[in-house]
């Protein structure tokens, strides 16, 4: 399943984040590769451990707790600290997939990368080129949303970012480990949750959604690692 989620940070927050990474120091984007995506990836990154990170990645955490959508979507058991990223000058990133298990840094916790996150701080009239290329069963899709907003795709996609030919992509990535491993169950679970929801909406008060909702919580209860 690939989503976009329009609004996970709103204006007051994208402008404080910019505010805070434009007076950062960036390094090479690599020390987070694994060995085969070193190789394609050229852009820069903030420190893992660097206090804006933390920061920012704390203030991304609390707005993905409320936002319902991306809860409904990706059932989150364990999200990986948000990291940023920045290309400019033609940088880019080649076709790769992410590492299966990501360790965070400085702990023994490890995550399991079931989705992969990356949420837009720059608008995209700010920068050419920049895309996030997405390949699925159904194609390659282009992804280039407004600040604020952010994608939500399987981690074993094959993705690229375009080179970068004016200005800077500025955007937040990581991931999530899922309670449901499985994509296909993942979906099926969303798209009941979101027909659920638009019954008790179209006709409150139904029988059949106290029974769909039972059903959804017997799968989840089913196919659920916790």
């Amino acid at each position: 399943m690939l989503l976009q989620i329009p609004d996970v940070l709103n204006a007051e927050q994208v402008a404080q984040a910019r505010r805070m990474l434009d007076e950062s120091q960036w390094v090479d984007g690599r020390v987070t590769a694994g060995h085969q995506s070193a190789r394609a990836k050229r852009n820069l990154q903030l420190p893992e451990d660097h206090p804006v990170s933390r920061q920012l990645g704390d203030m991304i955490l609390g707005a993905l707790q409320r936002n319902s959508l991306f809860v409904a979507a990706a059932l989150p058991l364990r999200v990986f600290p948000p990291l940023f990223n920045r290309y400019e000058g033609g940088q880019s990133f080649g076709n790769h997939v992410d590492n299966a298990v990501r360790q965070v840094s400085g702990t023994s916790v490890r995550v399991r990368t079931d989705l992969s996150a990356t949420l837009f701080l720059a608008e995209p009239e700010e920068y050419d080129g920049g895309e996030l290329l997405i390949e699925d069963t159904y194609g390659v899709h282009s992804i280039k949303m407004p600040a604020g907003h952010m994608v939500l795709y399987p981690s074993s996609s094959l993705h690229n970012v375009r080179a970068v030919t004016r200005g800077a992509r500025i955007a937040s990535f990581f991931w999530i480990q899922s309670m449901l491993r499985d994509d296909a169950e993942r979906t099926l679970l969303f798209d009941l949750d979101t027909a659920i929801q638009r019954l008790t909406v179209d006709i409150p008060d139904h029988p059949a959604a106290l029974q769909l909702t039972g059903v959804y919580h017997n799968l989840l209860r089913r196919w659920a690692d916790v």
